[in-house]
């Protein structure tokens, strides 16, 4: 096997690879997962979210520009073998960055690990967007991590709670949030009481 046809190799295998990931993304596809033990690589989080830099998007593009500045090098000019190899896999790992970077600075900006107390009920502060009739059930709508939520809901001592109330999570218990208005528990009087 001569040079060309190896670079041409990688860059064809690295080709099909991207190919490959272009097609079952975005047709959402989903391959059979391949359980292969590679150590870890641990790299700081970008952007909030963690990306490995040894995944399948960095090395198809490694394989492609490896195989491309390759081949352009041994059958375009009349480099020493192994100084075209050595510019080769730089052009690889210019590619790998490349796509590596647009993975953790675009595509995963906005991806934050989740915290067990990011989605701890007890304690959320909502509204009532269905009234909770005497020993009935509700609906309460609120905003946790920046997303607005809605579940059920029921009132702690069983009394009814007028839509539009302001409640406050006391307790969560199989997907039912049991809650107080708050002006019960901030000690405000409330609206319809004369301030006097």
């Amino acid at each position: 096997m001569t040079w060309a046809q190896f670079y041409l190799i990688c860059f064809l295998v690295g080709f099909l690879m991207s190919l490959i990931s272009f097609v079952t993304g975005s047709s959402h596809l989903h391959l059979p997962h391949l359980h292969v033990h590679v150590p870890h690589v641990h790299v700081p989080r970008v952007g909030g979210g963690h990306v490995p830099v040894l995944n399948f998007g960095t090395l198809a593009a490694f394989l492609t520009w490896f195989g491309a500045t390759g081949w352009l090098l041994v059958t375009l000019s009349s480099l020493w073998v192994f100084f075209a190899l050595g510019i080769a896999v730089a052009g690889g790992l210019v590619g790998a960055a490349i796509i590596f970077l647009f993975l953790a600075k675009v595509l995963m900006r906005w991806e934050d690990e989740v915290e067990p107390e990011d989605s701890e009920m007890v304690g959320v502060l909502g509204t009532l967007s269905v009234g909770i009739r005497p020993g009935g059930t509700g609906e309460i709508v609120f905003t946790q991590g920046g997303t607005r939520h809605c579940i059920a809901a029921r009132s702690e001592d069983g009394a009814a709670v007028a839509k539009n109330t302001e409640v406050v999570v006391t307790r969560f218990d199989k997907g039912i949030a049991y809650v107080r208005r708050w002006e019960d528990l901030s000690g405000e009087p409330p609206d319809d009481v004369d301030k006097d």
